[in-house]
């Protein structure tokens, strides 16, 4: 069961019908729009399921949790759906949109994608001194941030500069800790590379990198500026941001709602999104609305069905990779973030996705089971009483694993990414380019 036994089934009747190759989304474009054999996908719901959950929307109305008749859930097996309530209706997701957003990555970038920012100078380095200007090149890295700042502070001062008598000129996409302003995110820079300057926060996350990090201190004496371009500069440094599945890692856990926004725009916008994110989980763009790649407003609507198979495609994309599905979300038991800020009592070894805001608490994933093995679930509830729900979404899923049976997770749904060590500040992702 754990190898997604329906994957093979569908690949070898797809054999059987003379289509010898199949595209990432193909298996899931014909099982969600044109339909399959009823051996693959059957109309069908688990009559005890179907009352579980019953009894627990009913739980819910009852102990005065729910603020609008809304309440959208999808579960299923593999790719063998058991039990939909309205789960084809597109409803308020919140912080379940980050699943469209990290679908529409992977498949315009790919898991080892890293962001390149390029630094470069204007005149001679004699001395320690830079007797010219420090440009930056932004590549548009969504997540450099006082770590990656200090160690670019320390790879310049391993190149001899120490003092720099011209400008800080910022060209480009260059943003730091969600300043999007250039001259800003310069100044940023600027603090950053030079420990001399540090405010308490700085030296705060200083304190948590590598014991031995040398704090650097580069002062630049002119001003910081921003320019479309500089001519005559020569690239001393190519900064790699840390690969994109990382990046997608600290976004789910942390559910940085800054990040997923950067990321969306990079994409091309919330439309760009919505429509990547359709395709690759074959599913109608009707059952994906987005405004943001947040789920910042209510606007932003997905189906439970939609949530799921947005995952679904997620684990099959990844399946040509080393990395799982688990290497992207907050997984029970393992990962902290948004799962330990809420007191999550999610079953162990879930790998999951939270959603809050306003009146809607959303949570969907994959957990694996002895006799359904992995299964898929979203739930989306309307209600203010976010703890309240939050505990009775939790107990409705240690009920289901109660019932199909508890298992150690397969390898398949396993992370080797911890959330909480990114590996932040490695001065190895910072290429010193040689002058010959």
């Amino acid at each position: 069961m754990w190898e997604l036994f329906s994957y093979g089934v569908i690949h070898l009747w797809l054999e059987m019908a003379g289509i010898e190759t199949i595209g990432q989304n193909t298996i899931a474009i014909l099982k969600w729009q044109a339909g399959l054999p009823e051996l693959i996908s059957p109309e069908n719901s688990d009559e005890t399921l179907t009352l579980k959950v019953d009894e627990y929307l009913e739980g819910l109305k009852t102990k005065g949790l729910l603020t609008a008749d809304a309440q959208g859930i999808w579960i299923q097996s593999e790719l063998i759906p058991l039990h939909s309530h309205e789960g084809t209706i597109p409803i308020p997701g919140a912080s379940l949109t980050k699943i469209a957003t990290s679908l529409a990555a992977l498949e315009t970038w790919g898991p080892q994608h890293q962001f390149e920012t390029l630094i470069s100078t204007t005149g001679p380095i004699t001395n320690g001194i830079l007797r010219g200007d420090l440009v930056i090149n932004g590549g548009s890295d969504p997540y450099f941030v006082w770590e990656e700042a200090i160690a670019l502070g320390n790879t310049l001062e391993k190149l001899g500069i120490n003092q720099v008598t011209g400008n800080l000129v910022i060209v480009g996409n260059f943003w730091i800790n969600n300043q999007y302003n250039p001259v800003v995110a310069g100044q940023f820079l600027r603090e950053g590379i030079n420990s001399a300057t540090w405010s308490r926060n700085v030296r705060s996350i200083y304190n948590r990198m590598p014991p031995g990090t040398p704090m650097p201190k580069v002062a630049i004496a002119g001003s910081v500026i921003s320019q479309k371009s500089v001519s005559g500069k020569i690239p001393i440094i190519r900064h790699k941001s840390l690969p994109l599945v990382y990046i997608l890692k600290t976004m789910n856990v942390e559910s940085k709602n800054n990040l997923a926004e950067r990321l969306a725009k990079n994409l091309g916008g919330a439309k760009v999104v919505q429509r990547k994110a359709a395709w690759s989980a074959g599913v109608s763009e009707a059952e994906i609305q987005l405004i943001n790649g947040s789920g910042l407003g209510v606007e932003n609507e997905i189906s439970p069905r939609a949530v799921t198979a947005m995952l679904v495609a997620i684990q099959r994309y990844l399946q040509s990779s080393e990395w799982v599905i688990a290497d992207l979300f907050p997984v029970s038991g393992y990962d902290t973030g948004t799962l330990r800020d809420q007191s999550r009592n999610i079953p162990l070894g879930a790998v999951v996705k939270t959603g809050t805001l306003n009146d809607v608490i959303a949570l969907a994933g994959v957990f694996p089971t002895q006799e359904e093995g992995l299964v898929w679930f979203t739930m989306v509830n309307r209600s203010p009483y976010w703890e309240e729900t939050r505990a009775e979404q939790d107990k409705f899923l240690q009920e289901l694993v109660k019932r199909w049976g508890v298992v150690t997770s397969p390898r398949g749904i396993v992370p080797k990414i911890n959330g909480d060590r990114l590996g932040l500040g490695d001065s190895r992702r910072n290429y010193i380019i040689s002058g010959d």
